[in-house]
């Protein structure tokens, strides 16, 4: 087994590390070689890899960890130039020098989540057993199961109590999931553009997508890794799919109204006419570049199993009694994938068992991806409650 050094990690030495993941910048560990992760599911999985990236500086009494948690289509490149693409970080506005997430103050993580196609262990890694990829014989996972592995790799950085965690979308269903099964461990938990369980719309949205990948013949019955065709007209419409739910009627309006692309008239044929026909494919395309088409359909599955509730006897205020955590909910006016009635639900939840939690809804057209664009009212807020946190807590 090779060996990676990670020189900037809170515990120094050198991690084994499986080969699959060699290569991969930044952290990259191995987990459950010991003791295996028990899944919801009831499988166990270990040993597994876990790839993740940090950002400035754990202080003496390792009390400024945050966690960053990504979405669905999201990695552990929060901050800094994706190794594959070459675009920005996906919360580049958010994490930085100076910015909302202040890493000249704050040590800030992020994950690549289980199930995963950036280091983290998924589908595509290789099965001991068979010498050959998983495939759909890597076991189903959960947000549960998600959480889990995040808090063994906490753990592993000696980190006993996280000053923050915080994401949006799938990312806010993990900081809700930290916040109820690990409290002790927190101390406040910023769920952004979230909700408590994934609604039958969602989970219909999904479910498109996953039959786009499943539809394609290359996609093989999860088993294209050993072929020179991916299934990536399925994953791209997967993606297009998705991509709309991500954005307002006036977003898209406002950006693309029914301009044509690069012609005079319309074609009278089905070629991108209109801009956001091109828009679309361009996702759609340079999506497949980044992610696998298994592990798409495993994170979506994770995302439509999450339901706090139902692991609290129905109730969702059980899912946090007797709480110190402190919480602050963010909701956007023109999100319809979470509107803000699921944090409002949040919200009553926390207020029946006398939480500290505050709420705020961000007037804004943008849609659900308001969270990842240039939003100053929401960047302000995001900033007020982390350093007003910080200063109470003398970090």
């Amino acid at each position: 087994m090779t060996t990676v050094s990670n020189s900037n990690n809170a515990h120094e030495g050198s991690i084994p590390v499986e080969p699959a993941v060699i290569g991969m910048p930044g952290h990259n560990i191995v987990l459950g070689e010991q003791v295996p992760l028990s899944l919801v599911s009831g499988q166990k999985l270990g040993p597994f890899t876990v790839s993740y990236q940090t950002y400035g500086k754990l202080n003496a009494d390792r009390s400024n960890a945050i966690l960053v948690c990504h979405a669905l289509t999201g990695d552990q490149f929060a901050a800094e130039e994706h190794p594959i693409t070459g675009n920005a970080g996906w919360w580049n506005m958010v994490v930085g020098s100076g910015l909302p997430i202040d890493t000249d103050r704050y040590y800030v993580i992020c994950i690549n989540v289980l199930g995963g196609c950036m280091g983290t262990a998924g589908p595509r890694d290789i099965n001991p057993k068979t010498g050959r990829p998983f495939g759909l014989s890597f076991p189903l996972i959960t947000i549960t199961d998600i959480v889990a592995a995040q808090k063994l790799v906490i753990d592993y950085l000696g980190i006993e109590k996280l000053f923050c965690v915080t994401g949006g979308s799938m990312g806010a269903m993990q900081v809700l999931e930290w916040a109820s099964k690990y409290p002790d461990c927190v101390l406040c938990a910023i769920p952004i553009a979230g909700a408590a369980r994934h609604s039958a719309q969602n989970i219909a949205f999904h479910e498109v997508g996953r039959q786009a990948i499943m539809s394609d013949p290359d996609w093989r019955n999860g088993s294209y890794y050993e072929s020179q065709e991916l299934p990536n007209r399925g994953l791209s419409v997967a993606r297009m799919a998705a991509h709309i739910t991500y954005m307002s009627d006036s977003a898209l309006h406002r950006k693309f109204g029914r301009e044509l692309q690069d012609r005079a008239n319309v074609s009278y044929g089905f070629e991108a006419d209109f801009q956001i026909e091109s828009y679309l494919r361009h996702q759609g395309n340079s999506f497949v570049e980044r992610f696998d088409a298994n592990s798409y359909l495993y994170i979506t599955r994770a995302m439509d199993y999450f339901d706090l509730a139902a692991e609290h006897d129905n109730v969702l205020a059980n899912a946090f009694l007797n709480t110190d955590v402190k919480f602050c909910l963010i909701s956007f006016t023109s999100d319809w994938l979470f509107p803000t009635s699921e944090s409002r639900q949040i919200v009553h939840a926390l207020n029946a068992v006398a939480a500290s939690v505050s709420f705020v809804e961000i007037n804004t057209d943008s849609g659900h991806d308001a969270f990842l664009l240039k939003e100053p009212e929401f960047f302000s807020i995001l900033s007020g409650f982390i350093s007003a946190a910080a200063d109470q807590s003398n970090i």
